[in-house]
């Protein structure tokens, strides 16, 4: 994809990945970034609206979650953009493309670990979507985004179902 300066004229992205496989990358990581961003949405919610037995664990618990989700968003964002294209980044395209669903109303707390544990999966599961896409344009920047975030939900969800064993 070619840009243009305020002056003008284009530059190319030359990173030594082709465009097409640029572009099919960034399309991916526009999904993990609605995902995260969704998810990122309902554990905040889950935050401020946890009650019962568990607040202070769970409320504690989500506080990290979220603020986790958060910083991730913008490495995801900024990947995008150093692959030359736009981050989608409103409601309407975050509903769109992500695999998230919102909560229904305000859930029980173990029904709040339980709609989180699914979120990570499906999150876990997009971001594992991207890697062909990656490995076939030699794009190691991405390869290495996706092993973190794979991480970190993976670790995430298996924490969470932990908590209804």
């Amino acid at each position: 994809m070619t840009k243009k300066t305020a002056q003008g004229k284009a530059v190319a992205v030359d990173i030594g990945i082709a465009e097409a496989d640029r572009k099919a990358i960034a399309e991916g990581l526009n999904g993990l970034l609605a995902d995260t961003y969704g998810l990122y949405l309902k554990t905040h919610a889950f935050h401020w609206n946890v009650t019962g037995p568990m607040f202070q664990t769970l409320h504690l618990m989500f506080e990290t979650q979220y603020n986790e989700l958060w910083t991730a968003t913008d490495p995801i964002a900024e990947r995008i953009r150093s692959l030359g294209f736009p981050v989608k980044a409103t409601y309407t395209a975050f509903s769109r493309l992500s695999s998230i669903p919102e909560a229904d109303g305000v859930p029980e707390a173990t029904d709040m670990v339980r709609e989180l544990v699914k979120g990570h999966e499906a999150a876990a599961r997009t971001a594992r979507s991207i890697f062909p896409r990656a490995e076939k344009g030699g794009d190691e920047s991405t390869v290495d985004l996706l092993t973190q975030r794979l991480q970190v939900h993976e670790k995430t969800a298996w924490m969470l179902r932990s908590l209804l064993a």
